[in-house]
């Protein structure tokens, strides 16, 4: 691994949530989602992810383009040193593996070159929730044999800078076995074409972490995942990437706090990065969905919903000059 963290955000204006909903609000301003962007990433040709979500359904037609659904139109932002982190999202109720393998290859054919990490589903370790890829069938069929999938067609475009993975949120106890078993499906060829995994995590939102016991319990929680979760899976070697982190705004949720969360959190990523073989970091997100709105997931934003920053937006500007490969 190189020196330096890979840093990158979301920009959208739309997050899922805990109840297979979305939480919507105003339309994305792509001007000022560009300007952002810049100042976040600091200078022109520092490497900068902007992560990015489309999905197959059964719906999905063969053949022709395939919209970014969150931030629309993503490739814009894919300039001055800036790739893509491309999330490929499963959704098919019908378990339609061979269609979502074509989509893949189309994303790589229409999105490789301005592509640096295509990330193959997105959470399918969890179950029950359907903007999430666990609820589907046949989602660890999807992830092994699209990993291959994106793989080769990467090959066969000439796209060797283009990184392949999948993620997972933290597994604990009998779930820790779900890396296992994708690898065991997978066999030795998934793991050999696999260049990186992503880890979802948010510390301190859904189960309360008291400030003083914030930077331990993430060493603990990266640690655990790479020595207790891909280790075992033959994983180890992998560099892991943490695909999104957030701390939402809210009653009794301050700015302040969030910008001492992001501040602990990434400088805990920073101090464990070559132990742990840590990557990146990628935030989520750049702006709320909606910050009229009282729920836990519309707040996510380091800026409001009119692009207006909160104090944790400059924390993450300096942590990005600091800390940056």
């Amino acid at each position: 691994m190189t020196d330096g963290l890979l840093f990158g955000i979301y920009p959208g204006g739309v997050t899922g949530d805990d109840s297979g909903g979305l939480a919507e609000g105003p339309p994305d301003d792509p001007g000022r989602i560009t300007d952002l962007l810049d100042r976040l990433q600091g200078r022109p040709g520092r490497p900068f992810l902007v992560r990015a979500y489309t999905a197959f359904d059964d719906t999905t037609a063969p053949g022709g383009s395939h919209p970014t659904a969150t931030p629309a139109g993503a490739e814009r932002y894919a300039v001055r040193g800036r790739r893509l982190d491309l999330v490929a999202q499963y959704r098919s109720a019908a378990g339609d593996v061979p269609g979502y393998c074509a989509f893949l290859r189309e994303l790589v054919e229409q999105y490789g070159a301005v592509t640096q990490t295509l990330q193959v589903a997105e959470e399918p370790n969890v179950t029950g929730n359907p903007v999430l890829d666990g609820h589907y069938p046949s989602v660890r069929e999807a992830v092994v044999r699209g990993v291959h999938t994106a793989r080769a067609r990467a090959r066969e475009l000439g796209h060797h800078h283009l990184r392949i993975g999948f993620n997972t949120t933290p597994l604990f106890g009998p779930a820790t076995a779900f890396v296992s078993e994708l690898a065991e499906l997978g066999g030795p060829a998934f793991l050999a074409e696999l260049d990186y995994v992503g880890l979802d995590f948010f510390p301190d939102v859904f189960r309360p972490v008291a400030p003083a016991e914030l930077a331990g319990a993430v060493a603990g929680v990266l640690r655990h995942h790479r020595e207790n979760v891909l280790a075992p899976a033959g994983l180890g070697r992998l560099p892991l990437h943490i695909t999104e982190h957030g701390w939402p705004t809210g009653p009794d949720r301050t700015p302040h706090r969030q910008a001492e969360v992001v501040e602990a959190v990434v400088g805990t990523v920073a101090a464990h990065a070559r132990e742990l073989r840590l990557s990146g970091y990628t935030h989520f997100a750049l702006r709320d969905a909606d910050s009229a709105a009282p729920g836990l997931f519309h707040r996510f934003g380091l800026t409001a919903d009119d692009y207006t920053p909160k104090p944790a937006f400059d924390t993450l500007r300096s942590l990005v000059g600091r800390y940056s490969a």
